[in-house]
């Protein structure tokens, strides 16, 4: 939307934003506004003096990234912050200390506001000989339960820090990791992606088997595995098409085409949480960037403006690191974020700029347009970077002849800026980068990142004074602009270049993503919107094709898949509101017989007892059943020597006791124990003693043990006066290959590992 804004004049956040975008200006009053400041304090709390890029975010030419717009200057008061959105840590190596010296890094990082990425390679495998009591490894993937339970932990201005876990192809544990998300219950604090290789990805092609190989430095044993590598991908192609992760990273892309490809030890140890900056370990980088469609008038789009506006942002972003150095949470942070500068200028509203030009999103015209304006970005910025070193020195790894013979430098360049480059330097390791850029581009009300817009209208619910839910249509404002300005009837009449993320070509849009690679040394945050009825097959083809055409990574969210989408349609708030009706009619059913009675106990009960290991210690739950219908009546809990708290305990039988005897079924009772969470003690003991019962917290183990003592007793019953059972003769079985979703014994049938007890399944 071009907006005549009044430059120098006092403005009101109605007036930047529009006093109809209630939404965008929700957004800015809970999320950047600190304090109670008005529009114009925030303003020059933000830009710091800087005149030319608070002309920029007045016009809606340029926002910096979130951190950034909540936090700049904030520093004087005392608060404990962070610029940065993007932190890589140290990967942790194949040790139980480095393990947890990684989450507690990723802790102190998130309690500064930043997201991580930790990479799993170099964890070893599943079964390999360790020299300790357990014999044997858990494996790599055993480890994303505790990383993404500390991510959960961490509050962060009313959320939760944001984590990306990633595990290299060349590892053994590699099909496990890619079923980790089947189970949509587990690890949901965390992304999760793939880095494969050129070499995998020519064995995905041809149907040929890829080796993969771990080799312990401690021992020098050696993992190795023949993998069909075309199953293993079709597998993960199914994975993405019904729950949405993991993703694909392609490794050799993201490593040989950037700024640094030709340093020797220059090594990314991962990426950011959206993935779109690969960073080395202790990397972090800063973010900003340009709406595109600002820069359009009448049709056109402005390049003097916007080389003048790159210019200014790269140096906007270069005062803000140098700003946030000290604020860094840890000192391997601020000594990376010292020799290699990274900052990561981007853009959104890509789509609504093509709009306004009428052009239509992944054409070969729109592809030939953004090929010329990405080389403008990237020569500018990279231009400007070398201006700056002129006057503030390069960054201090920077090696001029390595940055001149990489072949993303030769590619995006004028001979004037390689000029500049080897007179200089640079100033900047990494300078180029597109996030996703949702919440920046909500505020807006334009089109995020590179993606295309989502939809040409929304459903949005009211509640009504009839006290029932009401929708009526809303329209991005690059739609209703167009319906307003031609007197349509509704966006049905809209022109061809209105294509949206639902029926957008798949190869379209990456054809777009492709194009922006060619020019962006970092990466770009990708997800690929597919319709409900998409091919499951067709996912094959996509990662294939985003492989071919130069993509660094990508993955796919599927409407009505497993996973639930952030722009949730109008009939999945409606399953939602069914389920829970659903959900409390059946507890209402289950106790409504006896509702209001409290049932007393006799003195012929039969007890059960089951010993419990949970992350304090040993816990003893003993449970009394009708000896004629087998029902709970009673539970006591009792700690060990060592475990637990007792009044906690206490409080909790005689809850459970309660329900029993109102009338809940013991199904009821232990469905509400399940839901209790994670207990980071009982999780830490999990991973470094094995020997904790199933489940993931005490409450969730009781529950468990009460549904085995539930099911004993109708299995010795069945309607007559139950006896006590006979002593199991046979001794338990170690679980060797846990379910992920229960903790019982996997079995392989069918060449896929399945489990009897709760139903789950490696290969769905």
């Amino acid at each position: 939307q071009d907006m005549a804004v009044p430059i120098g004049n006092s403005m009101e956040i109605e007036q930047w934003l529009g006093a109809d975008n209630k939404l965008g200006i929700d957004i800015w009053n809970k999320k950047y506004c600190y304090n109670g400041e008005t529009f114009e304090q925030w303003l020059d709390r933000i830009s710091e003096g800087d005149k030319a890029v608070r002309k920029l975010i007045e016009e809606q030419k340029f926002l910096f990234g979130g951190r950034i717009l909540a936090n700049r200057g904030l520093q004087k008061t005392g608060l404990k912050v962070t610029f940065s959105n993007c932190y890589v840590v140290q990967p942790p190596e194949d040790s139980i200390e480095s393990i947890f010296e990684c989450a507690s890094k990723a802790a102190r990082t998130f309690s500064y506001g930043g997201g991580v990425g930790i990479d799993l390679s170099k964890l070893a495998p599943r079964g390999a000989r360790i020299n300790n009591t357990a014999s044997e490894t858990s494996g790599a993937v055993s480890f994303t339960d505790l990383y993404s339970m500390v991510t959960g932990l961490i509050g962060q201005h009313g959320r939760r820090g944001a984590l990306m876990l990633t595990l290299s192809c060349e590892h053994p544990d590699l099909e496990e990791f890619m079923a980790v998300k089947t189970d949509v219950d587990r690890v949901t604090k965390a992304n999760m992606s793939i880095r494969v290789t050129d070499k995998f990805m020519e064995c995905v092609r041809d149907h040929e088997t890829f080796v993969q190989t771990f080799v312990r430095p401690e021992t020098n044993d050696t993992v190795t595995k023949n993998l069909d590598a075309y199953a293993f991908f079709k597998k993960l192609c199914y994975a993405n098409w019904d729950y949405g992760e993991p993703g694909c990273l392609y490794w050799d892309r993201i490593s040989k085409w950037n700024l640094l490809s030709e340093f020797p030890d220059y090594e990314y140890a991962g990426t950011n949480p959206c993935a779109e900056e690969p960073l080395p370990a202790g990397g972090s980088c800063l973010l900003g960037s340009m709406n595109l469609s600002a820069f359009v008038k009448n049709g056109v789009f402005d390049e003097e403006d916007f080389k003048k506006s790159v210019r200014v942002c790269v140096r906007a972003l270069n005062d803000v690191l140098d700003e946030g150095l000290p604020l860094h949470p840890l000192q391997e942070q601020r000594e990376s974020v010292t020799n290699w500068r990274q900052i990561g200028l981007g853009i959104m509203g890509l789509a609504d700029m093509l709009i306004k030009m009428e052009m239509v999103y992944g054409t070969k015209e729109a592809m030939d347009f953004c090929h010329r304006l990405g080389f403008i970005m990237a020569d500018t910025a990279i231009s400007e970077s070398a201006l700056i070193a002129k006057e503030k020195g390069m960054f201090p790894k920077c090696v001029i002849d390595q940055v001149l013979a990489s072949p993303y430098f030769r590619e995006n360049t004028s001979e004037e800026t390689r000029e500049l480059v080897r007179q200089y330097g640079l100033r900047n390791s990494q300078l180029l980068t597109i996030a996703p850029t949702g919440t920046l581009s909500t505020m807006l009300g334009i089109s995020g990142g590179i993606e295309p817009i989502f939809a040409t209208h929304f459903e949005r619910r009211t509640t009504s004074l009839s006290d029932h839910d009401e929708y009526y249509t809303v329209y991005p404002p690059v739609v209703k602009d167009y319906i307003d300005k031609h007197h349509l009837k509704d966006d049905t009449q809209l022109p061809a270049w209105f294509v949206t993320a639902q029926n957008l070509d798949y190869k379209q849009r990456l054809n777009l993503q492709g194009t922006w690679q060619m020019h962006i040394d970092a990466s770009i945050s990708s997800t690929v919107n597919l319709p409900k009825d998409f091919p499951e097959a067709d996912v094959y083809g996509l990662y294939i094709y985003a492989w071919q055409i130069g993509c660094k990574g990508v993955t796919v969210f599927r409407d009505g898949c497993k996973r639930l989408s952030i722009l949730t349609p109008k009939e999945k708030e409606e399953k939602k509101k069914q389920e829970a009706e659903k959900k409390e009619t059946a507890v209402e059913k289950a106790i409504a017989p006896n509702r209001g009675v409290v049932k007393t106990v006799a003195d012929n009960v039969i007890g059960k007892k089951r010993k419990l290991m949970t992350g304090c210690g040993s816990l003893h739950c003993t449970a009394f059943f009708d000896p004629k219908t087998g029902d709970l009546m009673e539970v006591y809990l009792n700690k060990g020597s060592t475990g637990g708290c007792n009044n906690f305990m206490i409080g909790l039988s005689r809850m459970i006791s309660l329900a029993a005897r109102s009338g809940c079924d013991v199904y009821s009772i232990v469905d509400q124990l399940k839901s209790c969470g994670s207990c980071p003690s009982f999780v830490v003991r999990t991973f470094t003693k094995k020997d904790t019962s199933k489940g993931s917290c005490c409450p969730m183990a009781v529950g468990w043990a009460l549904i085995d003592m539930y099911e004993e007793m109708q299995r010795q019953g069945k309607g007559s006066t139950l006896i006590a059972p006979a002593a199991d003769p046979t001794p338990k079985k170690k679980v060797l290959n846990p379910c992920p979703k229960c903790g019982d014994e996997l079995t392989f049938q069918g060449g896929c590992n399945i489990c009897k007890s709760c139903g789950w399944t490696k290969c769905e």
